[in-house]
């Protein structure tokens, strides 16, 4: 089914309005107070071009114009030379005022826009459920937040401008119908034989900006996998081949980009000999055919030279809007993906924890493959949990259902017998410190990577220096030459991996958590660091309620209770030497680890 008209042709004016509002619609009007001071200051030419040649100023060949000389006879202004000059020079200051006030509303407005539309992407982006997360195009989230981004500011200007130039092309069409209604309706027509034309060069760049859009998302996703991926692509002597098809779909957006620019130079280049002749035809027609006269029209002629210089404007502006057309609708459907993907949260907060998590008949699947099955589950607080199992058995699936980062499809979670879905999330959140297998490490100094840019202060100072010796690192972070303001570089490359865990381990310390998460923390480590962390660890038991993924089975040796996983459920449950004794696959686990 074809779209509707309205759709389909003001589209962008729905996008543009849900951000800007009432500011569209005072943009537009300030255009046309500005073309309607130019036109009526156009008019006194007539008048006084007839003063110039020694006649009279009358309203002969204004049309339905007339009226502003009749006003201002009545007035008793005297219709002389200086009167005349003087109604000019008002008339265009109001233009310079209505200008004025037009450009400057165009800045005020670009920048409400810009920090609108930014403001809503980051919020919606943060507010994604993590399972939309997961299942979406990092390549696409990538490309549209950073580089489409900037193409829709400019697809704004574009669009800002063809505004500007209709609302001027309305005002000089409108004044010049009031003039010559046969002559302006015959230009019209001739102006609709244009566009009719430059409709299929219009969709030729549609749809190109589309391909370029598209081509955007896969470029980004090779860049970021060549940036995550470096070291392997550089070790195996892969990376000019994987360069090689980054450069690929380089020349495939060049080539692109180059066929926009052909129809964008076409359509610049006919555009004005075809007005003016279809202009020129119709004054031949109106004077030779119709019996019109040239002193008739040539007020009309007067407003359509304006208007043809807005009607340039205006098809230049639409065609550059449409080259951006790909990165708009991309926007428009990322924006609508993201609203759909919201988390949904309740609104019951969480101080502090103080009893249990408990898991009642929990599933879970990523479009309809099952993760969890059946799951039931009860952890006190300040008890240790560890999950052992082989990989896809639901152990990280498990541990994020326990962080709050999705909900069950089926069954319920509750902490301190309040359902998650009830349950302001974030508040629980802020209650839990996560520690992963890879650690989080900003490109920054050991205090703002531990405090995550809290105020430096010497309370803060020392609430970090208390984290980082909780967490054994403290020793090494005051030999550093800037101590805790020391850099750490890009993902801690500074530091060893053994330093980065125990920074990573103190960040969470440091936010005075009640639940620590550590998925596969130490399995990265060599022996001597990873005894060092796990020390570091069994040291916190009983201080905190802590569940932890383990690979090597000696970490999880004094954990409280231990869950063995496969395919999605819990088959055996206990200590580890209840484990030991009763369940055969977790004793051949620690069997094939010789420990």
């Amino acid at each position: 089914m074809p779209p509707s008209p309205f759709k389909k042709y003001f589209t962008y004016f729905r996008f543009f309005y849900g951000f800007l509002k009432h500011r569209l619609i005072v943009a537009f009007a300030l255009s046309i107070g500005v073309g309607l001071m130019d036109g009526l200051g156009l008019t006194m030419f007539i008048p006084l071009l007839q003063l110039i040649d020694g006649g009279e100023g009358s309203a002969e060949g204004l049309g339905r114009l007339a009226f502003l000389v009749d006003g201002l006879k009545a007035l008793g202004i005297p219709f002389t030379l200086v009167p005349v000059l003087l109604i000019m020079v008002l008339f265009f200051l109001a233009k310079g005022a209505f200008k004025f006030m037009e450009s400057y509303y165009r800045v005020r407005m670009r920048r409400y826009f810009i920090q609108r539309l930014r403001f809503q992407t980051i919020d919606r982006l943060s507010e994604l459920s993590y399972k939309a997360f997961v299942l979406s195009d990092s390549g696409r989230i990538q490309n549209t937040v950073s580089g489409e981004m900037e193409r829709v500011v400019a697809a704004w200007s574009s669009y800002r401008n063809v505004l500007q130039s209709g609302a001027m092309v309305f005002v000089y069409m409108l004044l010049a119908l009031s003039v010559n209604v046969q002559f302006s309706l015959l230009v019209a027509l001739g102006a609709l034989a244009i566009n009719a034309i430059y409709s299929k060069l219009y969709k030729r760049t549609k749809s190109l900006s589309r391909k370029v859009t598209n081509l955007n998302h896969l470029f980004q996703g090779f860049l970021i996998q060549q940036v995550a991926y470096f070291k392997y692509l550089k070790a195996t002597g892969k990376q000019r081949a994987y360069g090689q098809k980054m450069k690929d779909k380089i020349v495939e957006i060049e080539n692109s980009h180059h066929h926009m620019g052909f129809i964008g130079s076409a359509i610049e280049a006919l555009r004005e000999p075809m007005v003016v002749i279809i202009v020129v035809g119709v004054i031949l027609l109106e004077v030779m055919v119709l019996g019109g006269t040239f002193s008739a029209i040539i007020l009309s002629l007067l407003f359509f030279y304006r208007a043809l210089t807005y009607l340039i404007s205006f098809q230049s502006n639409w065609n550059s809007l449409l080259t951006m057309q790909g990165s708009l609708v991309n926007l428009m459907e990322f924006l609508e993906e993201l609203k759909a993907g919201q988390d949904r949260d309740g609104k019951l907060p969480l101080s502090v924890f103080r009893q249990s998590i408990r898991f009642d008949g929990v599933s879970f699947a990523y479009q309809n493959l099952p993760v969890l099955r059946d799951i039931h589950l009860e952890l006190p607080r300040n008890q240790t949990l560890a999950l052992v199992g082989e990989s896809g058995s639901g152990k990280t699936t498990l541990m994020n259902l326990i962080a709050g980062l999705a909900l069950p499809d089926q069954g319920g979670i509750y902490v301190d017998g309040i359902s998650v879905r009830d349950l302001n999330r974030a508040t629980y959140q802020s209650r839990i410190g996560y520690i992963t297998q890879e650690p989080v490490i900003f490109s920054d100094t050991v205090f703002n990577n531990v405090s995550f840019w809290d105020r430096n202060t010497p309370e803060n100072r020392q609430r970090v220096q208390r984290a980082l010796e909780k967490a054994s690192v403290w020793n090494f972070v005051e030999t550093l030459p800037q101590g805790m303001d020391a850099p750490l570089g890009s993902g801690g490359i500074l530091v060893s991996g053994g330093q980065k865990q125990r920074i990573s381990i103190a960040r969470e310390l440091y936010k005075d958590v009640d639940i620590l998460l550590m998925d596969e923390a130490t399995s990265a480590l060599d022996s001597e660091t990873e005894r060092a962390i796990q020390d570091n660890i069994e040291a916190l038991k009983g201080k905190y309620t802590i569940v932890m993924i383990a690979h090597r089975l000696s970490t999880v040796k004094h954990a409280d209770r231990i869950l063995v996983m496969q395919a999605g459920e819990i088959i055996h449950s206990g200590s580890f030497d209840e484990l030991i004794s009763h369940s055969g696959p977790f004793k051949k686990m620690v069997e094939l680890q010789e420990f």
